[in-house]
């Protein structure tokens, strides 16, 4: 019954956050557990009562601040450097671009809204179709929450109680192989529908745009360098990240102006709201989840069908591409990881590390997929491009995604590498 409340209140249309905690509050009532209401507050404020949740306000503080600042801009630029006289070649730098950010924002919907305005415009102006432009810089957003940092990674660490460093230091490797992948399919694409060659950059040019461009790295040093080299921790690091994007914006670039800083501040408060507002009922309603031993009873399930790990994954990951597709990553992330992680760890001795990976790639596809797709629907929004000619368009990236996932969850060394 409670089941059906819950997906009934999903095609409605009502936030997923008020979705899981009334349906939560439901559960309460027809189960006849009052005695569950004294401590329904109290799970919603232990949701959020983690140090590591603060990385994520300072993390897109740190990608409006930027986008305030010119930072992207020059992060265009400078990408360009990169690129010489190949065919398709603005949209390598859209994807160089992208990963750039991914390493500063940790926000897939936020870098999609940023990117859109700033690649898009660009791409069609030097001929390319206007869909693949849209297609190829949402793609790019797949990046965001897995090269380091990452809000689903940070998410999941609180989740997993394991250190959110060395998780961002696990998603280098995947993060590259599906960036690997995506320039792949670019120069597949690129021969079958002849895209435009980019314009050689005159020498003059380069030195500018290499001038410009290098403060900008910066930041993606100190948020990944003081991880790695033990100095900060990810919450410390997004700090100065933000402090270096502010400086960088208002002394270097002398594009940020301190009157725009009350509209970045309040953007940042609101998207953060959102965010751990979706955390705490999430956490509410896993706490019902736990409270009725599902856990227990989907392993006992599982363990039945196989013994094996990786097709254990792969039925993790068939399950998780319906979840994705139909909430939101955040929660549907909240949502099975205190049931499925138990159960990788404890019956199929599964790295902590490698699932969280896994499972973040999955659900980060629901992005870019109907009905739900946030990211689907804002680079429609950004671009004017329908969502189902998006959606078709992004079909290689999709599937190149899809690859990297099989292979990761085969060859869990590709993640736990650089931390082992």
């Amino acid at each position: 019954m409670v089941g059906l409340i819950f997906v009934a209140l999903l095609f409605v249309g009502l936030p997923i956050a008020l979705v899981l905690a009334v349906s939560a509050l439901f559960y309460i009532w027809y189960s006849d557990q009052t005695v569950l209401l004294q401590s329904y507050a109290q799970q919603m404020f232990s949701g959020m009562e983690s140090y590591g949740l603060l990385a994520i306000p300072l993390f897109m503080l740190a990608g409006e601040l930027m986008n305030e600042g010119g930072i992207t801009r020059r992060l265009i630029d400078f990408a360009g450097i990169f690129v010489g006289r190949v065919r398709g070649g603005l949209a390598y730098i859209n994807l160089l671009v992208n990963m750039m950010m991914a390493s500063i924002i940790g926000s897939a919907a936020a870098q999609i809204a940023i990117m859109s305005r700033a690649m898009v415009p660009e791409m069609e102006r030097q001929g390319y179709d206007r869909t693949f432009a849209a297609a190829t810089t949402a793609a790019g957003g797949l990046l965001s929450p897995i090269i380091p940092p990452s809000m689903l990674f940070v998410i999941f660490g609180v989740l997993a109680q394991i250190a959110i460093g060395d998780l961002f230091i696990a998603g280098i490797i995947p993060g590259l192989l599906m960036a690997a992948g995506f320039f792949c399919a670019i120069a597949l694409l690129g021969t079958r529908y002849d895209y435009p060659v980019s314009p050689e950059k005159t020498r003059c040019d380069k030195i500018q745009a290499l001038k410009m461009g290098l403060p900008t790295l910066l930041i993606p040093l100190v948020i990944v360098g003081g991880i790695l080299a033990g100095i900060a921790t990810p919450t410390e690091s997004a700090a100065v990240a933000s402090v270096a994007a502010f400086v960088l914006g208002k002394l270097v670039y002398r594009e940020l102006k301190l009157a725009r800083l009350g509209e970045v501040f309040l953007r940042t408060a609101i998207n953060t709201s959102v965010v751990v507002f979706i955390v705490a009922t999430a956490n509410l309603f896993g706490w019902i989840i736990i409270y009725e031993q599902i856990p227990q009873a989907i392993a006992v399930w599982l363990t039945d069908v196989t013994q094996d790990p990786f097709v254990f994954l792969l039925l993790v990951n068939l399950g998780l591409l319906f979840v994705g597709m139909i909430l939101d990553g955040i929660a549907a992330l909240i949502l099975v990881v205190p049931i499925l992680l138990p159960i990788a760890q404890e019956h199929y001795g599964i790295d902590p590390f490698h699932f969280g990976v896994v499972v973040c790639i999955n659900l980060v596809l629901g992005l870019l997929t109907p009905p739900v797709g946030a990211g689907l629907f804002i680079t429609s929004a950004m671009t004017g491009v329908k969502p189902g000619d998006l959606f078709k368009a992004l079909m290689p990236f999709l599937a190149t995604t899809l690859f990297v996932l099989i292979l990761l969850s085969w060859q869990p060394w590709l993640v736990t590498l650089l931390i082992d």
